[in-house]
């Protein structure tokens, strides 16, 4: 029998926009130098969980993923909330900033960055 390396299956997805912005906004932004970028849920919004997409600082209990070089940290108790979304990236006019898709999601509000499961 082989021995054969364990697959971490990542909790969330990426499109390539959105890696690419995050990748900008880490080497360009003075409030990222030192910090990770965070995923995650907190408490409020109109729907009652709202999304976190942050730069912060691991803790404990924090999983460390990383995708197409992009290194991002999750709270382990999220990941019920948010395994299988996909944060999509937006660059135009009418409507700027991040997206997210999330199948767990079983409502969201008008604005799109709260939820209810």
């Amino acid at each position: 029998m082989e021995n054969m390396e364990a697959i971490q299956t990542l909790p969330v997805g990426f499109t390539a926009s959105a890696i690419a912005e995050l990748k900008r906004l880490l080497a360009e932004e003075p409030l990222a130098q030192g910090k990770q970028l965070r995923v995650g849920t907190k408490g409020g919004g109109c729907s009652g969980l709202t999304y976190v997409l942050d730069f912060d600082e691991q803790r404990e209990g924090d999983k460390l993923y990383e995708i197409d070089g992009l290194p991002f940290i999750m709270a382990t108790a999220h990941e019920i909330y948010l395994y299988g979304m996909e944060i999509h990236w937006e660059g135009g006019l009418n409507s700027r900033g991040f997206t997210f898709s999330n199948p767990n999601a079983s409502s969201t509000c008008g604005c799109g960055t709260s939820f209810a499961v």
